[in-house]
């Protein structure tokens, strides 16, 4: 006979809206076995901080409220108690787990429970509303509430709302199905449990999956581990039913940050050569693109097989996998910015041009256009190709804890590294900055991972030396 769900429906009510900023300042947790309440359990905690105005307009609670109530490390133990081995429920589930996992983190504990969001259950169960938020649903039930945006109040309409998505056994197998993400006890590897997946971490990191022999058969990265390898085995397909026949065993580090994830991810690759990453394992790249001036003043561009004599004296912009790979990154940012053929190397103009005579080209391979206005586009084509630093710095990110801070660390043009420093270590010199950096073997990949990530994140810190 299946074992019959028990539910840990909470509500939270914070100083703010980021789980790594603000604090929480109370908590309502009520036990729900699918018919009846079981159990309840409320507290106001004193968040170490003053509440916003706004946060008091809305949720009532004031300063003088949490003076004396209890810090989170004090109910921390009750928390845990009272949710252990149920569904942690919550209206928009990710908010209310977000703060509890970094509270519980904050402590040194790892907060791990399966969810399930009954914003995503209405929108199922209740089909055609106008909106699925706490109090439209509210609204739209009838359901008595006496004080609105207060924890046990909002936890009881979440019940409330729980109890009639459950009502009936198309209800209860719809919130299954969410709460297990798709995956099948019988669509796991053999070796590889649902509860299992279920304690693995709710972070930023690298997964490896092995095969019966012990070899490292497919690597990954993502910034929330659990979440992604319940995707890996949740498709019903063929192609997921043959990578699944081939797991045996999985492990995970963690890197607190995506960009680590992603360099570490790149890195491994190529070191492991797991199987299945077939397109990401290349390790040598054998040819580069360079850049020059001619004898008549115009920016050129060239490719050429890499070897220490071929690279002496060239201003190398990138290096590639292939030749087609190379000419192919020409080729781009020829139409892009408009360049001459003959001068991006994609063929020789031998006396006239055919480009030229199409108009395709502005005619710099026959002097028809003057050097400055065309190395104006060209200059743009170089930084567009150039895939190494002028400076030396490091990035700062995200630590595996709130007491550690990532380093990415650059140098002489190319990544060179990561590793992990205590917060309160920051002040220390560039030398001892290096001393925590883990030194890996380069590769050009790495470089544009980086310069991405740096284009996407214009805010992000970092410490040139």
């Amino acid at each position: 006979m299946k074992k019959k769900n028990l539910y840990a429906v909470v509500d939270i009510e914070t100083t703010g809206g980021l789980a790594r900023r603000d604090k929480i300042t109370e908590i309502a947790i009520v036990l729900f076995d699918g018919n009846q309440i079981i159990d309840r359990y409320e507290t106001l905690i004193n968040p170490e901080r003053s509440i916003p105005y706004e946060i008091t307009r809305i949720t009532g609670i004031t300063d003088d409220m949490v003076v004396s109530a209890p810090r989170f490390y004090e109910v921390a133990k009750k928390i845990v108690e009272m949710t252990e081995g149920a569904i942690f429920v919550a209206h928009n589930v990710r908010f209310d787990y977000s703060f509890l996992r970094e509270e519980f983190t904050s402590l040194g504990f790892t907060f791990t429970r399966r969810q399930l969001c009954t914003v995503v259950l209405s929108r199922k169960s209740f089909p055609g509303l106008r909106s699925y938020s706490l109090g439209n649903l509210i609204r739209h039930f009838g359901i008595t509430v006496e004080n609105r945006h207060r924890a046990m109040d909002d936890a009881m309409a979440t019940v409330d709302i729980l109890s009639r998505a459950l009502s009936n056994e198309e209800g209860k197998s719809r919130a299954e199905r969410m709460i297990s993400a798709g995956i099948r006890a019988s669509h796991l590897p053999q070796d590889i449990s649902y509860e299992r997946i279920n304690q693995l971490p709710e972070a930023a990191g690298v997964y490896y999956f092995y095969n019966t022999y012990g070899n490292v058969i497919y690597i990954g990265k993502s910034i929330n581990i659990r979440k992604r390898i319940h995707q890996h085995f949740g498709n019903i397909d063929s192609k997921t039913d043959k990578f699944i026949a081939k797991v045996a065993d999985m492990t995970y580090e963690l890197t607190g940050s995506e960009l680590i994830a992603m360099l570490l991810e790149s890195h491994e690759i190529k070191m492991l050569q797991p199987e299945i990453n077939k397109a990401q394992r290349s390790k040598d790249y054998p040819y580069f693109v360079h850049h020059y001036t001619d004898s008549q003043g115009y920016i050129r561009f060239g490719w050429d097989k890499s070897s220490v004599k071929s690279r002496k004296g060239k201003n190398i912009l990138n290096h590639y996998i292939s030749k087609a790979s190379a000419r192919g990154s020409i080729y781009g940012v020829t139409e892009l910015m408009g360049l001459c053929s003959g001068l991006t190397g994609l063929y020789e103009p031998d006396g006239g041009c055919f480009y030229y005579q199409t108009g395709a080209c502005s005619g710099a391979c026959q002097q028809k256009e003057p050097s400055e206005e065309y190395n104006l586009r060209a200059e743009l084509a170089v930084e567009k190709l150039k895939k190494s630093f002028d400076d030396n710095f490091f990035i700062l990110t995200e630590g595996r804890d709130n007491e550690e801070c990532g380093l990415v660390l650059i140098e002489d043009g190319h990544y060179r590294g990561f590793g992990f420093l205590p917060v309160r270590d920051l002040h220390l010199g560039v030398e001892e900055l290096k001393e925590s950096i883990k030194y890996l073997t380069p590769n050009p990949e790495c470089n544009q991972i980086i310069m991405t990530w740096l284009e996407k994140h214009e805010g992000a810190k970092v410490l040139k030396f």
